[in-house]
């Protein structure tokens, strides 16, 4: 008989114990689900008001109106040769005011400065030659080919010179200091004797690109 009561009392202290762990547990799922609520809810709201942060401002029309105004006359000097025989499609740079092929079959070459046994800087120097005419400025080059703006339609030159895939990663501020900056678009407007300038000053150009940046960067669509 004690026997039998012992076995018992084993019986009952084991699912007692179960009991125990079991409710236990369930105590601690409920904390995790709650505080996992809590997590989750908190990060929603830290998103949402991140979004909120990085969410493009709306642009007003009269602004976009600004911009796309501003980007037409920059447009004007960069459809104009001195800008666009830099700016080849291919791997064969331009000259002349009839955009005509290079002389010499000069060619872009892997670095955009030529091929190995004709590189840019052999005739192209640091400033325009007066005894040759031949024309330079620092670090003369050609564009990247991703840059190659022969054959675009204005919106598509448009999406290419913000897209930073193609025009070396930068952001609109970085374009601005590009194209107001750059020691060979400066050289577009003073190109020595015999070339055609582009229908706007330096200034005139350097006003169209603040007025493009400052009201919203638009472009053609």
């Amino acid at each position: 008989m004690w026997h039998n009561i012992l076995d018992d009392f084993v019986s009952v202290r084991a699912v007692y114990r179960t009991a125990l762990i079991y409710s236990s547990t369930l105590s601690i799922m409920k904390n995790f689900s709650l505080i996992t609520i809590a997590f989750l809810t908190v990060a929603l709201i830290s998103m949402s008001a991140w979004r909120k942060d990085v969410s493009p401002q709306k642009i007003s029309l009269e602004k976009q109106q600004k911009s796309l105004l501003a980007f037409n006359s920059m447009l004007k000097v960069i459809k104009h040769q001195r800008c666009m025989n830099c700016h080849p499609s291919d791997d064969h740079p331009r000259q002349g005011n009839d955009a005509h092929v290079h002389i010499f079959n000069v060619q872009r070459g892997k670095d955009d400065e030529g091929l190995s046994v004709m590189r840019c800087n052999t005739c192209h120097q640091k400033e325009n030659n007066p005894y040759s005419n031949a024309p330079g400025a620092p670090h003369w080059k050609l564009a990247p080919k991703s840059m190659g703006w022969q054959g675009l339609t204005d919106a598509q030159l448009g999406q290419a010179i913000l897209d930073k895939s193609k025009n070396k990663g930068r952001d609109v501020a970085a374009l601005v200091e590009h194209m107001t900056k750059d020691s060979l678009v400066n050289w577009g407007f003073k190109p020595g004797a015999g070339r055609a300038l582009p229908p706007l000053t330096q200034q005139e150009f350097a006003k169209a690109v603040h007025e493009w940046a400052d009201n919203g960067a638009v472009v053609p669509k």
